[in-house]
């Protein structure tokens, strides 16, 4: 008897990515068909693996399960199951108010549903089956730990995942060199907060060691680091990233603000002057380093003040890589049981939109600063009279792409080194040499 047909839909972070990875992985192993983000259903059975993180992303969530819950009354769909982190926090209500899904399951325990379409298997037999890798076969997002114990006043993060929860690095080791044996060349280390990574194993910081045992692996040609958080920051990682040429010089630090009063309010356990400090330290140690980080305006009790020196250090900074948000109150957080929502949504966004003006300046400027020079790049994909490619600099989906001409053929997956000719607020443009 044939298997039916499944697809999986994956919304929200790398982390769920690599979440549906597994699952696929799963089922391939049992024998179905599994396809990844079909445009239209496109098989017997969906399953959505949602993000609840922020209230864009749920309401997103809910009405991608809708849309599903439409395409199986009108026959299109057999059946419907919701994984990931909304399921994983709003089970009871969510099962209350959408009764048409056939089955919900949370962030951890997704394997059940395998269990559950397929009563022979016994779960424990899933142990060892790798993921099904949707990137191009060029690079892969590698999950280095779960959850996190950092309790910042707005996050919701560690109500839906839990403790934070190194894998063992052996484990992890091994993935990359299975990675590396299917054709993968460059790897996005994630986690919701990496540089926490072995504390929950023997109580110290083994981020640096483990980069730097995957930077020895052969074949391993760029790291990049996803998620670092700044206080109690591991300093020997920025050797690791200055001595190893295949860690990128790229780091991903979301900071949030500047202001001493409003980092009280978040939680953050981390000053003004440590950030200053922080960001001069890394420029100082790992020259040429591309710092991305996100921050965000509108938080309970914002002034303008606040606001002017955030602003200020924008400035300041400099920064490559930067995206910013509006707060908004997340249940169960602290700031929603504590604090007032009471910076007006119009305030919000034209202090969003001035802090976004800024960085799309300083942007361009620095993304002009490389014209002339010589870089290295990987190419992801062709489109039109195009090659799409990115630097060491670049992580793939949100940051400032290399376009060449077609006009040579390059190949897809492979490193060139090309010669900026000209520059964009966000992407550049190259040629071969």
């Amino acid at each position: 008897m044939n298997k039916p047909k499944i697809d999986i839909i994956t919304l929200g972070c790398s982390k769920n990515l690599v979440d549906s990875e597994k699952l696929m992985g799963l089922f391939e192993a049992r024998g179905y068909h599994v396809t990844h983000d079909a445009e239209q259903p496109d098989g017997d059975i969906a399953v959505v693996n949602t993000c609840g993180f922020i209230e864009d992303a749920k309401q997103e969530s809910i009405d991608t399960i809708l849309e599903l819950v439409q395409a199986k009354e009108e026959g299109r769909l057999q059946r419907l199951y919701v994984m990931g982190c909304l399921s994983e926090r709003y089970l009871a209500d969510l099962e209350k108010e959408i009764p048409e899904v056939d089955g919900w399951y949370g962030k951890f325990n997704y394997k059940q549903l395998i269990g559950d379409l397929d009563k022979l298997v016994e779960l424990g037999e899933l142990d060892n089956i790798h993921r099904h890798v949707t990137t191009p076969k060029h690079y892969a997002y590698l999950k280095i730990s779960e959850g996190c114990d950092r309790h910042c006043a707005y996050c919701a993060i560690p109500l839906i995942t839990g403790r934070h929860q190194s894998r063992p690095m052996q484990e992890i080791l091994d993935e990359v060199r299975w990675l590396v044996s299917q054709g993968t060349k460059e790897f996005q280390v994630i986690a919701q907060e990496l540089t926490y990574y072995g504390i929950d194993i023997d109580g110290k910081q083994h981020i640096a060691e483990l980069i730097e045992k995957m930077a020895d692996i052969e074949g391993v040609e760029w790291i990049r680091l996803h998620y670092a958080y700044p206080a109690h920051f591991p300093w020997d990682l920025l050797r690791v990233m200055r001595e190893k040429k295949n860690v990128c010089n790229y780091l991903d630090i979301a900071l949030q603000h500047i202001s001493d009063n409003i980092l009280t309010r978040m939680q953050r356990h981390f000053t003004k002057d440590d950030t200053y400090e922080l960001i001069r330290r890394m420029r100082e140690e790992v020259p040429g380093i591309h710092i991305r980080t996100t921050l965000m305006v509108g938080f309970p009790g914002e002034t303008d003040e606040d606001f002017r020196e955030l602003v200020e250090f924008v400035k300041w900074a400099r920064f490559e890589r930067m995206g910013a948000f509006a707060y908004s109150e997340e249940d169960g957080t602290y700031s929603a049981k504590h604090y007032k929502d009471d910076v007006p949504a119009d305030v919000k966004q034209q202090r969003l939109d001035k802090l976004m003006r800024i960085q799309q300046q300083i942007s361009a400027e620095l993304e002009a600063e490389k014209v002339g020079k010589v870089m290295r790049v990987i190419i992801d994909r062709k489109e039109g009279d195009w090659y799409i490619g990115r630097t060491e600099f670049c992580s793939p989906e949100v940051d400032p792409e290399v376009l060449l001409p077609a006009s040579e053929e390059l190949a897809i997956g492979e490193f060139y080194q090309v010669q900026i000719t000209d520059a964009e607020e966000f992407d550049l443009y190259a040629k071969k040499i």
